[in-house]
């Protein structure tokens, strides 16, 4: 057996747990995530006084997070609770039957014709920020593209004050943070987290109170009056939902623009072929999300005896599916460490990527971050002659589950 930092030993698994929730925060992770995964697909350890695995492969990932055995369930320990009463989200936490009706009532506000809907928002979004940048024509692609482009998008959706917007991206940031496993915080992120929290709750329960007596074309006025057979959310569920969207619909979608143009400023070739050729804009996305996916680990809980992928689980154990690795799996993927913006073009459809996830909790906002990525990244390679970046070294925010560059300085011509 390969052995990696003492992966191998009696405490190895728990080791190679440590060393691969630590990795994410590296300017370049992948490397200790190839030694982990050549140790095997499954690698068991003891996280809190209980049996956690990881899992680094991805048929194997892919196994775990589909079968019916395996939920979310109680995962302290492995994800962290704050004490805001799962403020992460009911959504993204429930398991059926609670999940199954969420999914259903949220759905009916995510249909396919109201995503297509924003497109014309996004693309003024984007080239009103493009129109900054290339005036100053050196920027930090992080605070000047990426990011306030998801933000303002899900500010509007919600209803949320443009002069509101810098305060609702605090909160984002802050609330990413309870993600991240509990052991890993300092009592600083953690009171950051629940400070975020009660402020975050104090805003919406607000603002949905003021949607219930007038309603608004927006998302947070649908969701409000959502009714399926006489069922309807609560105002705590709608509270969790607001709260993810937030973190998923603009942390999720400004790590993937940015880590996007960081891989094709290293990748130039890939680079002049996405010029070349900008019907590949959709394909260069689906690589952005296997070759740096912004969520890098997704933990899950046993709810059943069971076995999953050759594996016996017992009930109560804890899985954490290395989604960085297991997107990087080399009995998956065709040179799974070059970045191909042409990857999924090709005839036999390669091998599904597990950057939105999959199964019953896939992510519901997956067709939006798509939206937004495509349109950015369309808008970028049409409105600029060239951009590179403008600092040799990169620096990724301290954090576990959800990974993203702190500052991205770029270079960018018309």
């Amino acid at each position: 057996m390969t052995t990696v930092d003492g992966i191998g030993t009696s405490e190895g698994g728990t080791a190679a747990i440590i060393a691969a929730v630590t990795a994410t925060r590296l300017a370049d992770p992948y490397l200790r995530y190839r030694e982990i995964r050549e140790v095997g697909a499954f690698i068991p350890g003891e996280i809190a006084d209980r049996t956690v695995t990881l899992v680094t492969r991805l048929s194997e990932a892919s196994a775990v997070l589909t079968h019916p055995a395996v939920g979310h369930g109680y995962t302290d320990g492995i994800n962290y609770r704050t004490g805001m009463d799962d403020g992460l989200g009911s959504l993204l936490r429930a398991d059926p039957p609670d999940h199954t009706r969420l999914r259903r009532l949220v759905g009916k506000a995510f249909t396919p014709a109201v995503i297509e809907a924003l497109a014309p928002q996004v693309t003024s979004l984007a080239n009103v920020l493009l129109d900054e940048a290339i005036e100053r024509g050196e920027i930090d692609a992080v605070a000047a593209f990426a990011r306030p482009l998801p933000l303002r998008l899900i500010s509007r959706l919600l209803g949320v004050p443009a002069a509101d917007e810098e305060e609702f991206g605090g909160w984002a940031d802050a609330l990413t943070l309870g993600l991240d496993p509990y052991y890993l915080l300092t009592d600083e992120a953690k009171a950051a987290c629940n400070r975020a929290a009660v402020e975050f709750d104090a805003y919406f329960l607000d603002l949905i109170a003021r949607r219930r007596e007038e309603p608004r074309d927006d998302l947070l006025s649908r969701l409000v009056a959502i009714h399926d057979r006489g069922d309807m959310l609560a105002e705590r569920e709608l509270l969790e939902l607001c709260t993810l969207l937030l973190v998923a619909g603009y942390e999720t979608t400004a790590n993937l623009i940015s880590g996007g143009i960081l891989a094709l400023t290293r990748n130039p070739g890939q680079l002049a072929a996405l010029r070349a050729d900008p019907a590949l804009v959709g394909p260069a996305v689906e690589e952005m999300l296997r070759f740096d996916p912004p969520v890098q680990f997704i933990a899950r809980t046993v709810l059943a005896d069971a076995e999953i992928g050759g594996r016996p689980f017992t009930r109560g154990d804890g899985a954490i599916m290395m989604i960085g690795a297991a997107n990087r799996d080399p009995e998956a993927f065709d040179e799974p460490d070059r970045f191909l913006v042409a990857r999924y073009t090709r005839s036999d459809r390669t091998r599904r990527h597990l950057g939105l996830g999959v199964g019953i909790h896939y992510c519901l906002g997956a067709p939006l971050a798509r939206l937004e990525a495509e349109i950015a990244f369309r808008a970028l390679i049409s409105r600029t002659s060239s951009f590179a970046l403008a600092e040799d070294t990169v620096a990724y925010r301290e954090q576990v589950v959800v990974r993203g560059l702190k500052r991205l300085p770029l270079h960018l011509s018309a």
